[in-house]
This record gives C-alpha cells, sequence and structure tokens, in this order.
C-alpha cells in the first residue's frame, strides 16, 4: 500500500477582494501554490479592483460564527491565516472561535487600510483586535503603519525603530511579530522576526514592479502554508519571502486591470 503526505488544511479568515489580487482570493492562490488545502470563512465583501475600494458590505457576527463552526467542526485545521476583520464584533466572533477550537498556529496579518487608502478595520476594532487577538497568535505581520497604530505611536523611520516596536508588541501579548519594512524604501525590503527565539533580521531586494496589490495578503498566507509542514516560524517566514520574492518578479507577465495589479501567485507553474 502506498502512503502519502498529509497534506495541510489552511484557513483564511479575511475579506473577499473582487477584483482577485488580495483577500481570500489571494490566501487561497498562495495556499494552493504552496501545497496546502485552502478553506475560507469570509468577513467581509468588498467592491474592489485595481484602482481600489468603492465599498464594503460586512456580514452579522452571528454568520462569521456559523462559517468558522461550520469548518472546524468538520476539516482538521492545521493552521489559521487571519486578514481583513472589519469590525469589533467580528473581531470578538472570531477570538471567540480561536478560543473555543485552538489551532496550533494562527498567523495574523493586523490588515486595516487598503494600498488605496480605504479603512478595512473600523476605529473601534482596533483596541478589540490588540486585545482579543494578539495572544492568541503564534505570528503577527504588521507593516510599519500597522504596528504604529497598534502602538499609538508615530511610524517607523528605520530599522532601530521597528525594533523597538516589534518588542512592544511582544509585550503587548504577541508570542511572535514579523514587522515588515516595505514602506523604508532602498534597494532591500527589511523586515525583523521577534519570536520566543530572540531577534531575526530577513531581508530581500527589492522588486522594481508596480504591480505589488496583495503582498501583505500573501506573505502571511504563504506563512501559514508553511508552518505546519515547516514547525518552525522562522523557516516558514523565510520560504514565504523567497515565495513573494518570485511572485513580484513576474507580476509584470500579468495583465490584470490599470490600476496596481496583483502579484503572480502561480508563477513557478505559468
Amino acid at each position: 500500500m502506498t502512503t502519502h503526505a498529509v497534506i495541510p488544511n489552511v484557513l483564511t479568515i479575511a475579506g473577499s477582494d473582487s477584483g482577485g489580487g488580495a483577500g481570500i482570493q489571494a490566501d487561497l492562490k498562495a495556499f494552493s501554490a504552496l501545497g496546502a488545502f485552502g478553506a475560507s470563512a469570509i468577513t467581509a465583501l468588498t467592491a474592489q479592483n485595481t484602482h481600489g475600494v468603492t465599498a464594503v458590505h460586512a456580514p452579522p457576527a452571528a454568520f462569521m460564527t456559523a462559517q468558522l463552526d461550520a469548518v472546524f467542526g468538520d476539516l482538521r485545521i492545521d493552521a489559521v491565516k487571519l486578514g481583513m476583520l472589519a469590525n469589533a464584533e467580528i473581531v470578538r466572533a472570531v477570538a471567540a472561535a480561536l478560543r473555543r477550537y485552538q489551532p496550533r498556529y494562527v498567523v495574523l496579518d493586523t490588515v486595516m487600510i487598503s494600498k488605496s487608502g480605504h479603512a478595512l478595520l473600523l476605529p473601534d476594532a482596533v483596541a478589540a483586535l490588540r486585545d482579543e487577538l494578539l495572544p492568541l497568535a503564534t505570528l503577527i505581520t504588521p507593516n510599519l503603519p500597522e504596528a504604529a497604530a497598534l502602538l499609538g505611536e508615530p511610524e517607523a523611520r528605520d530599522e532601530d525603530a521597528m525594533r523597538r516596536q516589534a518588542s512592544a508588541l511582544r509585550a503587548l501579548g504577541a508570542n511572535g511579530v514579523l514587522i515588515k519594512g516595505g514602506h523604508l524604501g532602498g534597494d532591500e525590503s527589511p523586515d525583523w522576526l521577534f519570536d520566543a527565539n530572540g531577534e531575526t533580521r530577513i531581508s530581500a531586494r527589492r522588486v522594481a514592479t508596480r504591480h505589488t496589490h496583495g503582498t501583505g495578503c500573501t506573505l502571511s498566507a504563504a506563512i501559514a502554508a508553511l508552518i505546519p509542514r515547516t514547525g518552525n516560524v522562522e523557516e516558514a517566514v523565510r520560504g514565504a519571502k523567497d515565495y513573494l520574492v518570485g511572485a513580484l518578479e513576474q507580476a509584470d507577465r500579468l495583465s490584470v486591470g490599470t490600476g496596481i495589479g496583483p502579484v503572480h501567485h502561480f508563477h513557478r507553474w505559468w
């Protein structure tokens, strides 16, 4: 009898992007590209394309709970990726489900504002996310504006400030922090990983493309897809960052919309 390695089942809890470049759609593409089966629970519907978000519709929190109970009640979930959470009621519903089902790995992408500047997390939900979800996450992946918003501080302007803010986020209860330095500019994109193993700088060269829609979603989804296989956060982060660099390098091969297009999730195959 032939035996097969178990394919990880990974759940994304995030918003839907009707343009297909970010959110649920990006997450499921990244999961598939990295050898994981993707399930989803949708926190919000967005009317969105490569130029931006024009409308958001969030379901009642009770429906959010129903989605999560349906998935966790049947599927073995090896990791969870959290993205857009829309409002405080949905944050609390998601936190309650995570406490109830206790998945081993939770990657929280602290999505607050779209690339076009549209709010994806209402102001009253920031405190709920910080208080309810940070302590449940294996890893949070804020960019510089998101880290600053969570801490109520000015945005970091250099790597020393990034490191201080990553340490402060751990002090708030996050088990691990990957603070992303893409907003710093320069020839490279430096990230800092802070977890129980210490501090690690993980950098990659900056890719010259304007098509960067969904980069944050894709990175966090890739980490969630890889971590059940590796069991090691740093290894998963490095693998996810390598995957994202390839997706950015090949983004110009796609022709999706007339604005800021998506990364090429399936660059290794077509």
